[in-house]
């Protein structure tokens, strides 16, 4: 059960080791495009590549006809990553061993819907991938497998995605041949990562710079790092701390192109206008005056 590209390995996994999968849930299809044509997410793809069956119920919480569904499937195991929907407690119950999930953060740290952002939001020196059996609560299950990787100072939220998902995958095949034991997730620690909106996004220049360039890395690619300027969205695709100082959003003299912020300063190195393609920060100068003094929304 899982949606995004995250879910993607583990279905690759789970087939590759002969696992009998007897459905795939995912979310419905959905308006994409220029065209707004029905596309299915990237593990529904994958599924019908595989030929599985593929079931994309738009609600399960109180749907009594997709629970005896799901429970006539005679499951000895549910494999969750990243599905989009609540779970009800008689779908959480209907498998023997449980509904697993795969949840790509080091529990109790970052339950909820957006634990790889959040990890690099906040500069975690730490990540990793815990394999939990699901109950009722937000990611409260007791954990059965976890692994960890080390984030370094320009770490990003894609890099980071990739490699968890990649872990996801392993640690998965582990939990279904060992049955490890469960161990409650410990009291202290517990962290939320909500899901994200576009106004996660929007840079605050009176905020430090080491903040700033936590949330670009973070926030890329969505909802994306921006900042209005002269009637439109600036996406900021990559940027730097810097020196230099001055009022909170004051472009600074020196190597293009240098905010100042709360704390320090900003470089700027890869940027997008609105209907235009990323460029590099010397690029975009040459064509959009953005001049030493300018004050930037």
């Amino acid at each position: 059960m899982g949606s995004p590209d995250f879910s993607v390995p583990a279905l690759h996994a789970l087939h590759a080791a002969g696992h009998d999968i007897r459905a795939v849930y995912t979310q419905p299809p959905k308006p994409a495009g220029r065209g707004q044509q029905e596309t299915p997410c990237p593990v529904h793809r994958a599924a019908l590549a595989l030929g599985l069956e593929v079931r994309t119920p738009a609600r399960v919480k109180r749907d009594t006809a997709e629970h005896e569904a799901f429970a006539a499937l005679d499951l000895d195991v549910a494999v969750v990553a990243a599905y989009g929907l609540i779970l009800p407690k008689p779908m959480l119950d209907a498998p023997r061993r449980g509904c697993l999930n795969i949840h790509a953060s080091l529990l109790p740290r970052w339950r909820g819907a957006a634990p790889i952002h959040a990890a690099i939001l906040h500069g975690d020196a730490e990540s990793g991938v815990t394999i939990m059996r699901m109950e009722e609560g937000l990611d409260t299950g007791p954990m059965l497998l976890e692994g960890r990787v080390a984030l370094g100072p320009r770490s990003t939220t894609p890099e980071l995605h990739d490699a968890l998902a990649a872990m996801g995958a392993g640690l998965i095949l582990r939990a279904l041949d060992e049955n490890p034991p469960a161990v409650p997730q410990p009291e202290e620690g517990v962290t939320y990562a909500a899901k994200l909106t576009k106004a996660d996004g929007l840079l605050d220049w009176t905020q430090p710079a080491a903040a700033l360039d936590a949330r670009v890395r973070a926030m890329n690619p969505w909802p994306g790092a921006y900042f209005p300027h002269k009637g439109e969205m600036l996406r900021v695709l990559a940027a730097e701390p810097a020196p230099g100082s001055g009022q909170p959003g004051e472009v600074l003299a020196g190597p293009p192109l240098t905010v100042a912020c709360g704390e320090g300063a900003l470089r700027l190195t890869r940027l997008q206008r609105p209907g235009r393609g990323a460029m590099e920060a010397e690029a975009l100068l040459r064509g959009y005056s953005l001049p030493a003094g300018t004050r930037l929304g």
